[in-house]
């Protein structure tokens, strides 16, 4: 069900350092504390709890009330996301991994906030076509790393002006830096791909971007201005 993802296990920080925001920060509690801990025990890709403590504190601060996540996985974030949102507040959530539809449908139900999240089925770039622009307060991309170049020209879109888009993942656990010869074959189209996101995002006029160093790197993008990014679409 889950393939193993070595990036976890690779801090892109001091580990001793890693270890004290996860274990010391304020920790979840009640039926998402459980989620949280069923995922870490059965290693399954969730944000890890230095970027809990860092969304809890952020996102009451922008009081988001419609939320776009691209990559449902078992409905951790999205849960998450919901509790530090405002009460009337709104996730849509795109995943394609039928176990992981399962797993999260579950768990919404279990947290009482099916009326809460739509869930979308299937492809993110389809679903993407669809939203309409300038409709999301916040969006939160923790996908297919090799496929955020490609989706980023509708995220952007479908982002509010002054909206803010968080994208997970983005330093490859710390080899995002390291010559593609250096990167074993099978991932060097991510780390490709997302130093060409990269590249993109960091300096262009129309946005402010910010790499935190929790997780495996957190991308924080904030729209201040349009711009036409169909170039990064895949033909």
């Amino acid at each position: 069900m889950h393939k193993r993802n070595e990036m976890m296990d690779r801090p892109v920080i001091n580990n001793d350092v890693r270890e004290f925001l996860r274990r010391d920060q304020k920790q979840l509690e009640g039926k998402l504390l459980e989620i949280e801990k069923w995922a870490n025990e059965n290693r399954v890709p969730v944000i890890p709890h230095e970027t809990v403590a860092f969304f809890k504190w952020l996102l009451p601060l922008l009081s988001p009330k419609d939320v776009l996540e691209v990559g449902t996985a078992i409905g951790f974030s999205a849960a998450l996301m919901l509790e530090s949102m405002p009460r009337d507040g709104h996730v849509t959530t795109i995943e394609r991994n039928p176990d992981m539809i399962a797993k999260a449908e579950t768990n919404f139900k279990l947290l009482g906030l099916k009326d809460k999240v739509t869930l979308l089925e299937g492809q993110a770039n389809e679903w993407l076509e669809k939203i309409k622009s300038n409709s999301k307060d916040f969006i939160f991309m923790d996908s297919a790393k090799a496929k955020y170049y490609s989706f980023f020209p509708e995220c952007y879109r479908i982002l509010k002006m002054g909206g803010v888009l968080a994208v997970d993942d983005v330093l490859q656990g710390g080899t995002i830096l390291n010559d593609e010869k250096d990167i074993p074959k099978r991932t060097r189209k991510i780390h490709r791909k997302l130093n060409e996101f990269l590249d993109v995002v960091l300096d262009h006029p129309a946005m402010d971007a910010v790499i935190l160093p929790v997780g495996d790197g957190l991308l924080m993008i904030t729209k201040r201005d349009e711009a036409d990014f169909s170039f990064m679409k895949e033909e």
